[in-house]
Parts: structure tokens; C-alpha cells; sequence
């Protein structure tokens, strides 16, 4: 098993070690970004990314390793403090340069058999809205299958956080490792993705933007076929 891990902080806080206990219980090969550290853009608007190729956004380049360890994984793991209710700008600085990837667009094949995790910590609230961030691009890229953890931690610093709530999110952690261990291989997209995947493919037929028709054409999806139709065990099909 594949595990990309995406920390939108360099800071190794509570988020960080929740995000740390699920990739080292699913134990797989783990790849980890640090943000801003391994990508700092904004994305410029350009709009190159949705009209003609993703090739063409000025931070291609720089993206590449993270949307190639993104493609390869078994399991995504977004992890985000709660800043002001929301990720980190890092992290939506990141999200931002993917939207060309949502269903409405060119989505990447591979997300359809893929689980994700997203992550976060606050001292109080806010934790809802901040992993709502992260799921609504991984539910838009058509990841099968989205996990939700958030945690009140009531501490600014994980050596902080008391013993007893540390037991609870272990047990947690676990639960939410052995549910993905399982579906790894079998997992397929629920039907609310297949029913907007479903509602995409019908304004395709008929596009506005001639880069998306010619994607959609070529998978064939304007037609019978379908990404999660397609054998995943082990995803070797992506690979």
C-alpha cells in the first residue's frame, strides 16, 4: 500500500502526529510533503490549467513530484490545523492549482479507486468546516471514499494534549486505519459521485471548453465507460 501524506504546515503539531499514527497503522510505503515548504505558489489565475493543459500553469514544474506521488498512492492524507475555521493558506494555495482536475473538468482516472483522509486540530472549534475544505476537492476529484477526523485538543502543542484524550484519538486512529486496510483494493465511489459524475458526463456531450470534451472523449466516459468499472485490486491498473 501507497500513502501520500500532504501537511499543510511545516509546524509538527497535534495535526501533524494525528496525521502520523493513521499512516504508520496502515503500514505502507509513505510519502510525506511539507507545505509551504515543498510547494509555496498561489495560484495566478491564468486559467491555462482548465482551457488548454495543466502543463501550462507556471508551477508545473514544482508540483510535479507531489501530483505524481498523489496518482501513485493507495490513500491520500490531507492534514490541516484550523486556521480562522478554515485550512491553512498553504493548503488551499495548493488545493487552488487541482481544480482542473475536479469532475466538472479533466479528473485523473486513478482517484476513483483511491481513499483519503482528511485531518484536523483546533484548541477549540472549527474543525468541521476546516476537513470540509480538504473533502470537497477530494469528493470533486471523485476519490471513492473521503474519512473525516477532527479533533478539539484543547492545547497549543501536542505534548500538551492529556493522556486520556491522546488514548481516545489512538483508538480512533486505529479504527479509521483498519477501515481503509480493509476497502484497499475493493473501495468504489458512492452514489453521490457516480450521480455527478453521471450529471457531468451529460454536459460533456455537449462542452463549452474544447480541452475537457476531447478528455472526456478519449476515456470514453461520454459513452459506456467508467472509471470505477475498471479492476482496482491494488490499483495496478493506475500504475
Amino acid at each position: 500500500m501507497k500513502v501520500v501524506m500532504i501537511h499543510g504546515q511545516s509546524h509538527k503539531g497535534s495535526t501533524y502526529h494525528i496525521a502520523e499514527m493513521i499512516a504508520e497503522k496502515l503500514k505502507g510505503e509513505i510519502t510525506e510533503f511539507f507545505l509551504p515548504k515543498d510547494f509555496d505558489e498561489f495560484c495566478v489565475g491564468c486559467a491555462n490549467c482548465f482551457e488548454k493543459s495543466e502543463m501550462l500553469c507556471p508551477h508545473y514544474e514544482q508540483l510535479k513530484p507531489i501530483t505524481e506521488a498523489i496518482d501513485q498512492a493507495d490513500v491520500m492524507i490531507l492534514a490541516s490545523p484550523v486556521y480562522v475555521y478554515h485550512v491553512t493558506g498553504a493548503m488551499k494555495a495548493f488545493l487552488d492549482h487541482y481544480g482542473y482536475r475536479w469532475m466538472v473538468h479533466r479528473p485523473e482516472e486513478s482517484m476513483f479507486a483511491k481513499q483519503a483522509v482528511c485531518i484536523s486540530t483546533a484548541a477549540g472549534r472549527g474543525m468541521k468546516s476546516t476537513n470540509r475544505d480538504m473533502a470537497d476537492s477530494t469528493f470533486f476529484w471523485g476519490v471513492a471514499k473521503t474519512y473525516k477526523y477532527g479533533v478539539a485538543v484543547a492545547a497549543v502543542s501536542w505534548d500538551n494534549v492529556k493522556p486520556e484524550l491522546k488514548k481516545r484519538i489512538d483508538k480512533k486512529t486505529t479504527a479509521i486505519a483498519n477501515r481503509i486496510k480493509k476497502n484497499v483494493g475493493y473501495i468504489k465511489p458512492g452514489i453521490k459521485t457516480k450521480a455527478f459524475f453521471h450529471i457531468v458526463r451529460l454536459m460533456q456531450k455537449n462542452g463549452w471548453n474544447e480541452a475537457d470534451i476531447n478528455y472526456w472523449d478519449e476515456k470514453g466516459w461520454t459513452e459506456k465507460k467508467r472509471p470505477w468499472k475498471m479492476k482496482t485490486a491494488g490499483l495496478d491498473k493506475y500504475r
